[in-house]
């Protein structure tokens, strides 16, 4: 009994000592990070970890439901789209042609109106509500400077920032984008509770303007960038422009730093599949909505366009992929969330799940994305079986080091 009670006491003082380290080297979002994902199994972010953060709600108006295509469900999933979903750990798979809904599969618990984290789809997001504020004239244009709005950015390199190049990811910031490591900046900037000065304390260290370097900090400054032009909170700002004119059937979530703080606006963005659709649907109509010109079709162009012909993957806020002949361009998010548009055939694909497929050095495009059009185009009878680069793509590691 006595050993055991010098035990408990042992045990809380070193307890007691690691906290105050944590907070000693300003490292105490640690102790939120374990609570969060470590004490629910997790070893990353994931889907539902929405409920353990502060949320502010985008409001929704008057529903707008999506059609039903007169083939709805009619083509069952192939065994190829079957198998990526079980290894990844698919909740919600869709199909959107001619701007109706042609095939729906949900798994997991998960149904028509589950809320999941978006990750970094929110970055598109961000970036339309750039252009929004652009077109209404709260900002000037995408060559205006950052430290037109924060003046801790007139010095230096930090002087030739723009609002753009944030949009862009070229930015010259010194951010570190590593998921993994609990002392990243992106670790940090996800579990603290004081994320504009997280941002802030990031130096540009490189030129702007010149090349794409993919950092979370770009989105944020942006969003910081957007909420003092517009006067509204980033979710407010979107509700009104985009998720009530877009007649979103519910409310999204956007994860706040801290009660009433700012959004995490490169990511966090909870809703479900249908309604993450409806940014599918407004850009494949090139930013008109049912006969609402909700964004500049120039601006949309802009967005789904590469801004440096040595990063065709990217524009300003979206993936580009010419893939099968077509131009695609893509929302994504950590763990494979994706809304896929091809404008060309009028198809918008909508994947979320819990696991991201195998992502190569070779290829800035992971190897689910292809399984997801792939197969898609497959139930549609417009590619064959054996035609596709997602038939011979490994999606886990473990495949990978079979081949080899």
């Amino acid at each position: 009994m006595r050993f055991l009670k010098k035990f408990i006491i042992w045990l809380v003082v070193v307890i007691a000592a690691i906290v105050a380290l944590l907070y000693i080297f300003n490292v105490d979002y640690l102790i939120k990070a374990v609570r969060v994902v470590y004490l629910n199994g997790k070893t990353t972010a994931f889907l539902d970890d929405y409920n353990y953060f502060d949320n502010r709600v985008v409001e929704n108006g008057t529903g707008q439901p999506w059609a039903t295509h007169i083939d709805y469900n009619k083509v069952p999933a192939t065994e190829r789209l079957e198998d990526t979903h079980q290894k990844l750990g698919t909740v919600a798979y869709l199909i959107i042609k001619n701007d109706s809904i042609w095939h729906e599969s949900y798994y997991d618990g998960y149904g028509k109106d589950s809320k999941t984290n978006s990750f970094s789809m929110a970055k598109s997001i961000v970036s339309a509500a750039l252009f929004k504020a652009i077109m209404e004239g709260k900002i000037k244009g995408v060559d205006q400077k950052v430290s037109d709005f924060y003046p801790e950015y007139k010095e230096g390199y930090a002087a030739e920032l723009t609002v753009g190049d944030l949009s862009s990811m070229a930015t010259g910031l010194d951010w570190g984008e590593q998921y993994s490591s609990p002392f990243s900046v992106t670790t940090r900037a996800y579990f603290d509770d004081n994320l504009p000065q997280t941002v802030l304390d990031v130096k540009v260290t490189e030129e702007p303007g010149k090349e794409f370097v993919y950092v979370s900090g770009a989105t944020e400054l942006l969003a910081m960038v957007i909420t003092k032009a517009t006067g509204q909170t980033l979710s407010e700002y979107v509700s009104d422009k985009f998720w009530k004119p877009m007649g979103a059937e519910n409310p999204a979530l956007w994860q706040l730093d801290e009660p009433n703080g700012i959004e995490k606006a490169y990511c966090c963005f909870a809703s479900n599949a249908r309604d993450f659709a409806r940014f599918g649907k407004l850009f494949l109509h090139e930013g008109n909505w049912n006969g609402n010109q909700i964004i500049d079709s120039a601006y949309v162009n802009k967005m789904v366009t590469p801004r440096f012909p040595e990063s065709p993957e990217y524009g300003y806020g979206w993936w580009i992929n010419q893939y099968l002949n077509k131009k695609m361009y893509y929302m994504r998010g950590h763990l494979g969330q994706f809304v896929i548009v091809v404008p060309q055939d009028n198809v918008i694909i909508v994947r979320l799940g819990h696991t991201k497929g195998l992502q190569t050095a070779q290829d800035p495009h992971s190897n689910d994305f292809y399984v997801y059009v792939d197969e898609a185009y497959k139930m549609m009878g417009m590619l064959k079986p054996d035609e596709g680069k997602g038939n011979s793509l490994p999606m886990i590691m473990e495949e990978a080091q079979k081949e080899e």
